[in-house]
């Protein structure tokens, strides 16, 4: 009798998962339409209809295809992007507070491409498909040094260590690229600091599929990863005791939390938050599976960036927010919340 409470409990688990998941893909989908009818340049519902099926002018297919459908992907692979690296580093951290931006490995990829875009140009094909990869470079050898760091010989990773040691070295690293910065000629000063605040620079098709590669193989990656997962969240001793190489797959999930977010960040500055706030909200609606949590967090991490990017292309128009300043506005108080949750 309990044996079959138990499973349709789970049954009715899984469907209301399921349930949730789908709403959030439909409130993607009605932000998508709705991002791409919000600009300076005015589309109105039927026009970007036209227009999406090779009926509009000129101009209208140049808004909407060079311009605003761009940004909308990269927004929404990003926010994915970002969501689930924090989920990975929240579930092998075991620390709520984990993400890629507070670990500093966002602040190391950020000086990697801050340091290129800087002294090269990224205006041909070739070198838009080498950001990633130097984004990825800066965020391995972050991850690497923290991990280093946070390691204990006999004892293994502290969540309290890694968390730690990720926020004294990300505060070094932009020490270091505040120096930079002052150094740079105006024009380069103003890309950085553009990039820096977190805006959705790349905002072109090359862009995009210099990105998507990163995001196809390693979300599917991470879902595969869901049960290890899973025993890892119960501690290292009862992991252990189940038999799961712990340090090795630790190391396999921290690698794809630094692919996702170096090559994430090569394309959408320095935005913070969503890695943390994604995860979080995920937890709360599908719980803490990550069968569900890791394809829920890259809904929300999606919803979140598109919402954000829309707010901040229309809320000051002509001029525009960076998405990361928006993102920040919603982020800071959630994370001050969790902080005094924790500390409760």
């Amino acid at each position: 009798m309990e044996h079959s409470q138990i499973f349709v409990a789970s049954r009715q688990r899984k469907k209301k998962s399921i349930v949730i998941l789908a709403v959030m893909l439909l409130l993607i989908i009605i932000a998508f339409i709705v991002s791409m009818n919000s600009g300076h340049m005015k589309l109105g519902p039927i026009t970007v209809l036209k227009t999406l099926f090779g009926y509009g002018t000129k101009q209208q297919s140049i808004i909407l295809f060079e311009f605003r459908l761009p940004r909308i992907v990269i927004s929404m692979l990003v926010g994915a992007g970002l969501a689930v690296s924090g989920c990975i580093l929240q579930g092998i951290s075991r620390n709520a507070l984990a993400d890629p931006g507070i670990l500093g490995i966002n602040a190391g990829a950020g000086l990697m491409v801050m340091l290129y875009i800087s002294f090269f140009t990224t205006a041909t094909i070739g070198s838009i498909f080498l950001v990633p990869v130097i984004a990825l470079i800066g965020a391995g050898v972050t991850a690497a040094l923290i991990y280093t760091l946070a390691y204990k010989k006999n004892e293994g990773i502290s969540p309290i260590r890694l968390i730690l040691t990720g926020i004294a070295v990300a505060a070094g690293i932009s020490s270091v690229m505040i120096v930079l910065t002052l150094k740079l000629n105006p024009d380069k000063y103003q890309m950085v600091a553009t990039w820096l605040a977190g805006s959705i620079w790349g905002a072109n098709w090359s862009y995009v599929l210099s990105l998507l590669p990163w995001i196809v193989i390693l979300l599917p990656l991470a879902m595969y990863k869901a049960k290890i997962m899973n025993v890892l969240s119960l501690g290292d001793q009862m992991a252990a005791g189940l038999g799961a190489p712990i340090e090795r797959e630790r190391i396999i999930l921290l690698a794809i939390a630094v692919g996702l977010s170096g090559a994430s960040v090569a394309v959408s500055g320095g935005i913070g938050f969503v890695g943390l706030i994604g995860p979080h909200l995920a937890k709360r609606i599908v719980g803490p599976q990550h069968q569900f949590l890791i394809p829920a967090s890259a809904l929300v991490g999606s919803l979140l960036m598109l919402v954000s990017d829309t707010v901040g292309r229309v809320i000051l128009q002509p001029s525009e927010i960076p998405t990361g300043i928006v993102v920040a506005v919603l982020g800071a108080p959630y994370f001050l919340y969790l902080l005094a949750k924790s500390k409760s």
